[in-house]
């Protein structure tokens, strides 16, 4: 008899896609890492500093279970200024990333049973969560056809009197893509008629291109009260091993997502929160510099898998990814991350570890490496590719 819970022997284990087999084979040869979703830029001075000074300050001790009240207050004016979404200090959660900002938004809302809706392709890390709250994981294709685009008709028939939440990726994590207000529109007129909650995964919110503008679904007409919006510093502000991130909802959900990091981890590191306050509040200069950067680096790769036979890449509209259509080699995305990876060293994902309409696509994280060895990658996939065509 297992001693194990069942909600751990019957849930997914955390899958790690093509950077578990790259680590297996760590120092054996140069392998450029493509496969992760990993800012390249170090965090900003200013921020490094806010943490330096609080240290000295004495900013050591336990301290308000919700997050700093200065850094929540700083985040609620941020959302009403930039998401419209209308909170006060009291709605909003900081929370150790976006990560536990999810797990503690299932837990805090799904049943045993209650069926999750995963938009396809799909991140993910969203499903161990979903399972270990006991919930049942429903998948639904965005509109391949349609670049990827939300379809109310495609989601629709995958809603059952069991159905709970939809969990939303905006912008989106794999595809690049950013949501129009029609589109979400139709997503919320969907939640409303059958009264579900909809989990918003905004971690990109920033990482915009062209121009591409942002929506938080929260901020459309009767969303407010049935949303709750997961955020973080991962990203923008290229804090991802620092692991914050906040969430805020309706007051008695938000109740609900206390009582579960209350008992998980107490609260936030208190000290690091003077970073976030910092990078709330403090210049914007590094981010739009930052931002300049990963747009270069989207038209580099962009344009460099377009020259592979075989292949088309459409540029993202936001997020850190190139999401390439490799239907043209005629071989599965699988088979061609793995080759890569064997033949020359370049981890990314297939787009089938984000679910079936993922499959004849690949991954391509252009923010992980350096610019000489996102460089050097790309000269390895075109010679790939050409010789795959040969």
């Amino acid at each position: 008899m297992s001693r194990l819970a069942k909600r751990i022997t019957e849930s997914s284990p955390k899958n790690y896609g093509m950077f578990s087999r790259a680590m297996a084979m760590a120092g054996t040869r140069d392998l450029i890492h493509l496969e992760l979703g990993q800012p390249v830029h170090d965090t900003p001075a200013h921020i490094k500093e806010a943490v330096v000074d609080a240290l000295r300050a004495g900013h050591v001790h336990y301290s308000d279970l919700r997050g700093n009240a200065e850094l929540r207050t700083a985040l609620a004016s941020k959302l009403q200024r930039e998401n419209a979404i209308d909170v006060t200090p009291d709605q909003v959660l900081v929370t150790n990333g976006l990560t536990q900002a999810s797990f503690a938004a299932l837990f805090a809302t799904i049943n045993p049973g209650d069926e999750v809706i995963l938009l396809e392709p799909f991140y993910p890390q969203h499903i161990g969560k979903i399972e270990l709250a006991g919930g049942v994981v429903v998948r639904a294709p965005l509109d391949r056809a349609n670049d990827y685009s939300i379809n109310p008709d495609m989601i629709a028939p995958h809603i059952t009197p069991r159905t709970r939440a939809i969990i939303l990726v905006n912008p989106c994590n794999p595809t690049g893509r950013v949501y129009s207000r029609d589109e979400l529109s139709a997503l919320a007129d969907l939640a409303i008629r059958h009264d579900l909650l909809v989990i918003s995964d905004e971690v990109y919110e920033q990482i915009l291109f062209d121009d591409a503008s942002h929506t938080s679904i929260a901020s459309l007409p009767g969303m407010a009260e049935r949303t709750i919006t997961l955020f973080a510093f991962t990203k923008a502000y290229a804090m991802d091993g620092w692991r914050l991130g906040y969430a805020c909802g309706p007051t008695d959900l938000m109740a609900g997502l206390l009582t579960v990091t209350s008992n998980e981890v107490t609260h936030v590191n208190t000290f690091i929160q003077y970073g976030a306050l910092a990078a709330v509040t403090g210049d914007k200069g590094p981010l739009h510099g930052m931002l300049a950067e990963d747009r270069r680096r989207r038209d580099q790769v962009v344009h460099a898998l377009n020259q592979c036979p075989g292949v088309t890449c459409p540029l993202p509209q936001g997020a850190i990814y190139a999401f390439p259509d490799i239907s043209g080699t005629g071989r599965r995305a699988q088979d061609i991350a793995d080759a890569l990876l064997e033949r020359e060293g370049v981890v990314v994902e297939a787009g089938s570890f984000y679910g079936a309409a993922g499959e004849g696509h690949l991954r391509v994280c252009f923010g992980a490496e350096s610019a000489d060895r996102l460089t050097m990658a790309l000269e390895r996939m075109r010679h790939f590719f050409n010789t795959l065509a040969s």
